[in-house]
């Protein structure tokens, strides 16, 4: 098993700030909803902070958070010790990369929201992560995860330009305003893959104060692409959805939502 590591060492201080704010994030209901139907124990591969993990142990379902990144999972720690003790006893943290952990248990579900699958940008990391969750499933057990549907024209455009993003106040400290910015540097059509840096900007009173900024790289998928990988990794779709309303997924979706099984052997 590959160590943790020190991914995120900005992007952790800002997440949770940054995405309450965040009004088209649309995805706990579908992943809850999706807990609450299916029960526990859950895998959430890649659980980050806490965002959906959290809500789901407050459901009264027991679940299994796995991370690499010790910054995103020291918040996530300091969060659950402020749960009440029967949310604590739901949860169980691992430090893992997503491509080659192994627990001792198997799931009824395993998720992996909010795309970090575009985090693996090579195709054996993108098999590796997707064979890693599918030895975690029951013989009945769902793998459920989302990416984003390819915009290309959106893709290669505004290179170099920063995009304000999103604004929000700190709970830690009312007298300041956090803006977060956007900047694609590159994209990389032969390997799918985009680098884009997060530039933090903190204000108070209209002055700058601090200005924080944390590098990235995703990957982006087709269809056939994927479809390719489920293959390679032994799983097959149960079900597909272009939206977490669960839209078809055709030419209007904006997201590609997969729940995935082991495929039948021949």
């Amino acid at each position: 098993m590959r160590a943790a590591v020190d991914s995120y060492i900005v992007t952790a201080k800002y997440y949770e700030g940054a995405y309450a704010a965040k009004q088209d994030l649309v995805d706990l209901p579908f992943y809850l909803d999706l807990a609450q139907q299916i029960g526990g124990p859950i895998l959430e591969i890649a659980c980050g902070t806490g965002r959906v993990l959290l809500p789901i142990a407050r459901k009264g379902i027991d679940i299994h958070g796995v991370d690499n990144s010790q910054p995103m999972l020291k918040i996530l720690r300091d969060r659950l010790a402020g749960e009440p003790h029967d949310v604590r006893q739901r949860v169980t943290l691992h430090e893992g990369d997503m491509r080659d952990f192994r627990l001792d248990a198997q799931y009824p579900l395993v998720i992996i929201p909010f795309r970090p699958m575009q985090h693996m940008l090579t195709v054996q990391d993108q098999v590796s992560a997707l064979t890693t969750a599918a030895l975690h499933l029951s013989d009945t057990g769902i793998l459920a995860f989302d990416v984003f549907y390819p915009k290309f024209e959106m893709l290669t455009a505004r290179i170099g330009e920063e995009v304000q993003e999103m604004e929000w106040t700190p709970s830690s400290d009312p007298t300041t305003v956090v803006r977060r910015y956007f900047r694609k540097e590159s994209v990389d059509k032969i390997n799918q893959i985009f680098s884009f840096t997060f530039i933090y900007r903190t204000f108070r009173a209209g002055e700058l104060i601090l200005q924080e900024t944390e590098a990235f790289q995703l990957s982006y998928f087709t269809y056939p692409h994927l479809r390719a990988l489920f293959l390679l990794a032994g799983l097959e779709p149960a079900a597909e959805y272009g939206s977490f309303a669960k839209a078809p997924l055709d030419n209007n979706a904006e997201q590609m939502i997969f729940l995935l099984r082991r495929a039948a052997r021949p």
